[in-house]
């Protein structure tokens, strides 16, 4: 009879925002758990880090989102008052619309127009301002006279690093075990089980949750990895001038100015009174994680102060005092893709994220939690 090091009835693989909140309502239960990570999270080298994260209730994605990010709310307020911590901050959120023509994010056409609609319809505490009630509150924001923008009340930032450390010490506080520094090499289907290799070790698991970011595609035949494109993003810090504005009294915002998915900037109140947080979005596939450049060249801080920053914001001083590469999971129609692999039925697959998934990790990972241990339908 074949020895196997370990077994444990569910694994999970990959313990970044969904990852590591899915082991998090996995260890509630009375299964036994095994979480394993290539690296040691939160770690630098994924989706989840750069200090903060949006999160917003009326989700321009779809409506359908809108119960997720209500729950995740909710969720990250219990697992606040069980860790004694604070992950998520809500002094509210600005989406800005220059007004000249409808525009998309994330596969949503009309992006602005729909966040109104759904906050309409789904009682989602919000105002409407035009360019006038919008210089009078945050008079950052140079908004044309056409602009409008939707203040959300109870929009704001998650801390991802905190989120992801707090869930997972949890874990492990529940009886969750952890395998870290470990990438898994193989999936291999063996009887009812999934034989998971990792170096040396073997790990017999009863079902697998495959929520390995960017390096799901090492998992996948080649027609599937396509479907899967990974897109480098760059996050800048900026100084700000301390005596025009209080950044820290700020929303967290996003503005889409143009039709192109990339005429769009997004940023962050000071989180330490000197520097605010600014970013836009690219989608040029990259094919793979480890080919990420993770160096920002003077040109590209250069590029972003020019096209993006310029006429657009003040209060911030033309220095970026830091640059961080992250990198986002883009599926076909930017929509999250969780589904169990082709010939191998009780391993679940998830890619949670298109740039707008760690708003809802919590609520998620209740969800898959549920479809591992009991079998509930997603």
């Amino acid at each position: 009879m074949t020895s196997f090091r370990s077994k444990y009835d569910v694994v999970v693989i990959g313990l970044g925002a969904v990852g590591s909140a899915t082991l998090f309502h996995l260890s509630k239960s009375s299964k036994s758990i095994l979480g394993i990570d290539r690296y040691e999270p939160p770690h630098t080298f994924g989706s989840s880090h750069g200090e903060s994260r949006i999160t917003r209730l009326a989700v321009g994605e779809g409506e359908d989102y809108v119960a997720l990010a209500k729950r995740s709310h909710k969720l990250w307020r219990e697992i606040e008052a069980e860790a004694g911590v604070e992950i998520m901050s809500t002094k509210s959120g600005i989406l800005l619309d220059s007004g000249a023509q409808p525009w998309a994010k994330h596969g949503s056409e009309g992006f602005w127009d729909k966040t109104v609609s759904f906050a309409k319809r789904q009682n989602v505490g919000h105002q409407i301002l035009d360019h006038e009630e919008l210089k009078a509150l945050f008079p950052a924001f140079q908004l044309g006279s056409s602009g409008k923008a939707y203040l959300e009340h109870d929009a704001g930032f998650l801390r991802p690093e905190l989120a992801i450390h707090t869930q997972l010490d949890l874990a492990q506080k529940n009886g969750a075990q952890l395998l870290l520094n470990s990438p898994v090499e193989q999936l291999t289907k063996l009887g009812d089980s999934i034989l998971i290799r990792s170096g040396e070790r073997e790990i017999l698991a009863g079902k697998v949750l495959l929520s390995a970011g960017g390096w799901i595609r090492d998992f996948l035949p080649e027609p599937e990895r396509l479907k899967f494109k990974i897109c480098r993003q760059v996050l800048y810090w900026l100084e700000i001038e301390p005596d025009f504005t209080d950044w820290t009294s700020y929303p967290v915002w996003m503005w889409g100015f143009g039709p192109d998915p990339e005429d769009f900037i997004y940023g962050f109140p000071s989180l330490d009174g000197k520097t605010v947080k600014m970013a836009t979005e690219s989608f040029v596939d990259s094919s793979h994680p480890d080919n990420l450049s993770r160096e920002v060249s003077a040109e590209e801080q250069a590029l972003f102060l020019r096209e993006k920053v310029s006429g657009k914001i003040l209060g911030l001083k033309p220095n970026i005092s830091k640059s961080v590469v992250c990198f986002y999971t883009v599926t076909e129609d930017a929509r999250f893709v969780i589904r169990s692999m082709a010939e191998m039925e009780n391993v679940l697959l998830v890619s949670a994220c298109s740039g707008h998934g760690f708003k809802h990790s919590a609520a998620l990972g209740e969800q898959l939690a549920k479809a591992l241990v009991e079998g509930m339908e997603l």
